[in-house]
């Protein structure tokens, strides 16, 4: 689960005029401050996170920038973790705004991993007014790519039968955990895409990557053994 915008989403839940409208939350624009994260009305002029604010300012001068609320943020972040108890005990968050939950063992909605989701999502916009996007799959790489698909308020399935095929189509540059400069790397080496990942051999990647050769050799095949 992976809450949509959540910094900005929270300030433009509490504050009725900043809906709709192109929101940043991080450093002033004179400053020398990045943004932490902006509304999807921000993303359309090109503005990300960590994008130093000034440069933000340029390409949209009508945002409006707030200072982050973190206590604010932290509560929500609370409150969303309640949800996620209530359906599993199996959850790790990696953020105040984003978690892994393992719900293979759940009973609610016979099992379906795909119906627990819409729960959750519903759950909380009910406690929280925020809006969150779930990726479902049967490990954490594919679950985590998975929630950024269908952003916002997504929900996507990638199924065992259609990992494999999933990940061979990706680019290098949306599988998570690979960076810009290692996104650079594996094109100089002729890796576009998690097909050509896959045609390396294991030797290749760690003589290439070091340790993490051998991560990047199993996600190629959409493997991912890490527990929850």
């Amino acid at each position: 689960i992976d809450m949509d915008a959540f910094f900005a989403a929270v300030e433009q839940r509490d504050n009725p005029q900043y809906k709709n409208k192109p929101l940043i939350v991080g450093g002033k624009p004179d400053s020398r401050g990045v943004v932490a994260t902006c509304s999807y009305e921000a993303r359309q002029y090109g503005i990300h996170s960590a994008m130093p604010s000034s440069q933000a300012y340029r390409l949209c001068p009508q945002a409006i920038f707030v200072k982050p609320r973190f206590e604010v943020y932290k509560e929500a972040s609370n409150q969303i973790r309640q949800v996620f108890s209530r359906y599993t005990e199996l959850f790790e968050p990696l953020s105040l705004d984003e978690a892994y939950l393992d719900v293979s063992d759940s009973s609610y909605r016979n099992g379906s991993a795909t119906l627990i989701a819409k729960d959750i999502k519903r759950s909380i916009l009910q406690k929280t007014d925020l809006v969150a996007s779930a990726g479902v799959s049967y490990n954490k790489f594919l679950a985590k790519i998975a929630s950024d698909m269908d952003k916002p308020n997504g929900l996507y399935l990638i199924t065992p039968e259609q990992g494999a095929k999933f990940v061979a189509e990706l680019a290098v540059g949306k599988f998570h955990g690979i960076g810009k400069a290692t996104e650079k790397k594996m094109h100089d080496l002729g890796i576009l895409t998690g097909a050509d990942l896959k045609n390396k051999s294991l030797v290749f990647l760690l003589q290439a990557f070091g340790k993490a050769g051998q991560h990047y050799y199993n996600i190629s095949r959409a493997i991912d053994h890490r527990p929850v």
